[in-house]
């Protein structure tokens, strides 16, 4: 019986492995190619798959889905004859599975050096600055070399990307100072042009506050002389309303001369012709009151006044 037991068992364990050989479960986004005894025979796709157990085997699993692959960089010289060092990310995908298992034996190593040459050809061609400005340019070259090249690989480049773009040590040295320089010259403009503007507002602040100044100091001279012209045609109207003599226009004439001396400028007086006039009338009025005053009418002291002495033409002959 015990030989029987162990055939059993035997039996079992073979038709569990060919189960599972025969099942194939593919996961999504993935494909697996299919021999049969070393030859191609079909692509199982996603999901569940029945083989031959024993006869059909799987070759190989590709994943479908994006990839992406980060090359190392690379050295590549410039029209200028300068060595850069680039690095390069690529965005591909596997489009036909049998392709690329079967048109290239390792379509990532053939992608990298597929960018290297074609990278090496296009930068080549551009100088230095050019080759850090046109990175856009760069990248479209690129990606339709490769995508034409690797198209019969069942394979296609969505997109290729510069990582970096490391120039040599002294030249980063170089434009580190270039810069430098650009950004200190823009700012020595930046400065001066700000103190021009401010030397420009300052000096239309000064004239504004200068015509403001201006004005005011007329408008308060021409409020101080409408003012002493009120004043003096008040006092006019008041003198002529209060009709005074001779006698008062001297005496108050007399008066005024004091504040005409004032001041250590005035050294040289000039006398109107009508001072004489003045002390005239006040000196008559003076000698007429007297010490006891002025003398009444009919008193003895008044005295009549003395007719000046007439003079008589002279004969004309």
């Amino acid at each position: 019986m015990e030989p029987i037991i162990i055939v059993l068992i035997i039996l079992v364990v073979l038709v569990f492995i060919a189960l599972m050989k025969t099942v194939q479960v593919i996961p999504q986004a993935s494909a697996a190619i299919v021999e049969r005894f070393g030859r191609y025979t079909r692509t199982l796709n996603a999901g569940l798959n029945i083989v031959v157990p024993f006869i059909d085997s799987i070759r190989n699993r590709i994943d479908l889905r994006e990839q992406v692959v980060p090359f190392p960089p690379q050295p590549v010289i410039t029209q200028d004859n300068l060595v850069v060092n680039i690095d390069t990310v690529i965005y591909y995908q596997v489009t036909d599975a049998r392709a690329a298992t079967y048109e290239v034996s390792s379509f990532i190593q053939a992608i990298e050096q597929l960018t290297v040459t074609t990278l090496r050809n296009i930068i080549g061609g551009m100088d230095l600055e050019r080759t850090l400005t046109s990175r856009e340019e760069i990248n479209a070259a690129l990606r339709g070399v490769l995508d034409e090249a690797t198209g019969k690989w069942g394979i296609r480049v969505n997109r290729v990307e510069l990582k970096a773009i490391e120039p040599p040590t002294s030249i980063q040295d170089s434009m580190e100072k270039q810069m430098r320089a650009d950004r200190d010259k823009r700012a020595a403009i930046l400065t001066a042009e700000g103190i021009r503007q401010s030397q420009i507002l300052t000096a239309e602040g000064e004239k504004q506050s200068a015509i403001l100044r201006a004005e005011g100091e007329a408008r308060a001279a021409a409020l101080r002389a409408e003012g002493e012209a009120q004043a003096i045609r008040t006092v006019f109207e008041s003198i002529h309303a209060g009709d005074p003599d001779e006698k008062l226009l001297s005496y108050q004439y007399l008066q005024m001369l004091p504040k005409i001396a004032e001041g250590d400028a005035n050294k040289l007086w000039i006398v109107p012709s009508e001072i004489g006039d003045a002390l005239k009338g006040l000196s008559g009025a003076v000698g007429n009151f007297g010490p006891m005053g002025p003398p009444r009418p009919g008193s003895s002291d008044a005295r009549p006044a003395k007719e000046s002495p007439r003079r008589e033409a002279p004969p004309i002959d």
